[in-house]
């Protein structure tokens, strides 16, 4: 399977860039960038298709202002950025930060007692 999403329409095998959804209640279709997830009920066109698109006759077609098609270097870098300190963990609040002394073991758990640091800023063992 490909990653990339093809159009909707039959015989078109164009990338898809937009997606096609209708609001019943409002009589509107709207076109937006493409949705990062597929849903069902909605239409993934191609520039192509999305640019002749046609409402019925009492329909309102809204279009969405596209963003750009892929991010910038500096949005990824953000973005990678963002999740590296998501994925630091937090020390908690009150408890040093630090080595730790094994003072007992129970089948697979550990005891462990903080080291305290001496003045030098290193930890005594």
């Amino acid at each position: 399977m490909s990653p990339v999403r093809s159009c909707s329409r039959t015989a078109c095998r164009q990338p898809a860039v937009f997606t096609l959804t209708y609001v019943y209640a409002d009589s509107t279709a709207v076109l937006g960038p493409l949705a990062t997830y597929v849903e069902p009920h909605c239409y993934d066109l191609c520039a192509e298709h999305a640019e002749r698109l046609t409402a019925p006759r009492g329909w309102e077609v809204v279009r969405l202002p596209s963003e750009s098609a892929s991010p910038s270097g500096d949005d990824l870098e953000a973005l990678a950025n963002a999740v590296r300190e998501a994925a630091r963990p937090a020390p908690a609040a009150g408890e040093p930060v630090g080595q730790a002394v094994e003072v007992g073991r129970r089948g697979h758990l550990r005891v462990l007692k903080s080291a305290q640091p001496n003045r030098s800023g290193e930890t005594a063992r």
